[in-house]
């Protein structure tokens, strides 16, 4: 059996004593590979001692797949318990253990994979003229990859780190939608009532459900183009949501025909949401997100909260003039209120909750047998690039794309191998179409690395390349890239 130590000077830490201190809470896990009993809940919910749990993991970070459908079915405590376990005992997996689901081989990923993935995000942040950026790139048989790039602001030295927080734009719907579908199951709510059964201020839309509203197809359009300007001067704003969502509410068509993108649909969602549970967006974040999948490092902000957390990734804006001089002076817009985004777009997290939370989208979105569940059997339109429950269905791959003021956010996770990226941009001028192709082409690099020692490589693939997204990352510059 591997020791702790053996981990340590494997990776030129040197000795024992290194690996004493807890890893950072947001870093993936680094797990081993050997296999272990499935860990099961204590009798009415009590957690099993932290020596007992590293005992049944059979010593230092040594998780397998096996362990995956056990601790997702017992939940994010018992997960929780796994990590403080394995820090107990000094054992040096990262938070790791709870925050991916699918255990990561211990192993450095080879160094060609690591130029290609620093060479694609450092292409994508010239080209958003974002001065730094975070990644979290997860290969189950390889290694993984997490790292904070370049710097917090264009004249600042202060170097990014992976525990600083942002905001997620439109991945928050897919965050609203895993609300929606863990009150349905409480049966707080039903899929198929009608919006107004919970705003009833809304009369001329008693023919859209609620998953309608999840699923994109209600009908409604998107107001967020008319209010960019008024983001951008005015970031401190509360806005209320059906004020955001009226523009979109102007734009109707038949509701169940096809996806539109529409920020009115998330916002009202929110609103229905609040009703039904008699709680405020963000205690329903806390509750049914933050508390259920452990992660600690996310938030919807309350309405007049203006940080994206402590410690904040700067973020930034260059406009017309700035990138006419080359991106040089971009403006902060780290400080925004969240209400201009709330349930469609408000929600704030770190790279390594990003990638978590993506994880858990996918891997939640297979049943034992490898086919999709019911919540997501009906995306439209039909073929390889999609959109369902919040999110969008690309190739094998399952995620979401985001721009909210500063910041451009992506995360992808592979629900068959939980092999997930995610990624975050702080200059929000170029759009999500530029890190939605970022995110992807880094997919497809992770996609093609080679197993380490002991593991083997998945068999699966992207229907595009790595060469493709870079080129779709060129298109969406808005900034110089050479």
């Amino acid at each position: 059996m591997r020791t702790c130590a053996a981990s340590c000077a494997r990776r030129g830490s040197g000795t024992p004593p290194a690996c004493a201190p807890p890893p950072a809470p947001d870093l993936p896990g680094r797990a081993g590979t050997q296999n272990v009993t499935v860990l099961q809940p204590s009798p009415e919910g009590a957690h099993p001692p932290p020596r007992l749990v590293a005992e049944q993991l059979g010593g230092c970070g040594m998780l397998t797949s096996t362990v995956r459908t056990g601790l997702r079915r017992a939940g994010a405590a018992l997960a929780g318990a796994v990590a403080i376990a394995l820090m107990a005992t000094g054992c040096t997996a990262s938070a790791a253990v709870a925050g991916s689901e699918v255990p990561i081989a211990s192993s450095d990923l080879p160094e060609k994979t690591v130029e290609r993935l620093e060479s694609a995000v450092d292409h994508a942040m010239k080209a958003a003229g974002a001065p730094g950026a975070l990644a979290a790139v997860w290969i189950p048989w390889a290694g993984a990859w997490v790292e904070g790039i370049g710097t917090t602001g264009p004249d600042s030295d202060e170097p990014v780190t992976t525990d600083m927080r942002f905001r997620v734009g439109e991945v928050t719907r897919a965050m609203t939608c895993d609300v929606l579908h863990r009150m349905a199951d409480e049966g707080t709510v039903e899929l198929d009532d009608p919006l107004t059964k919970w705003v009833t201020s809304v009369g001329s839309l008693s023919d859209v459900t609620l998953e309608q509203l999840c699923d994109g197809t209600s009908g409604l359009g998107d107001g967020r183009d008319r209010l960019a300007a008024q983001f951008a001067a005015t970031p401190l704003r509360v806005w209320n949501p059906r004020e955001l969502a009226a523009g979109g509410m102007a734009d109707r068509k038949r509701p169940g025909v096809e996806v539109r993108d529409s920020d009115a649909a998330y916002l009202l969602l929110g609103m229905a949401l609040e009703s039904a549970s008699g709680e405020s967006a963000d205690d329903l974040f806390e509750k049914q997100l933050v508390d259920e999948l452990n992660l600690g490092g996310t938030s919807l902000p309350a309405p007049r909260d203006v940080s994206p957390g402590d410690p904040a990734l700067s973020g930034w804006l260059s406009a017309g003039d700035d990138r006419e001089a080359a991106c040089t002076a971009p403006k902060d817009v780290t400080d925004a209120s969240s209400s201009m985004g709330f349930t469609d777009s408000g929600a704030t997290s770190t790279i390594g909750d990003l990638a978590r939370f993506g994880q858990h989208l996918a891997l939640d979105a297979v049943d034992d047998d490898g086919e999709l569940t019911s919540r997501w059997q009906h995306a439209l339109p039909a073929g390889d690039d999609s959109y369902v429950s919040g999110a969008y269905i690309a190739g094998s791959l399952i995620g979401q794309k985001g721009a909210s003021l500063g910041y451009l956010t992506s995360v992808y996770a592979d629900p068959q191998t939980g092999m997930t990226v995610a990624v975050a941009l702080n200059n929000s001028a170029a759009g999500a179409d530029l890190v939605d192709a970022l995110a992807k082409e880094l997919a497809a690099i992770a996609s093609k690395t080679p197993a380490a020692d002991g593991q083997k490589q998945p068999e699966f693939g992207l229907p595009w390349t790595a060469k493709q997204l870079r080129e779709v990352v060129a298109d969406e510059a808005v900034c110089p890239v050479d």
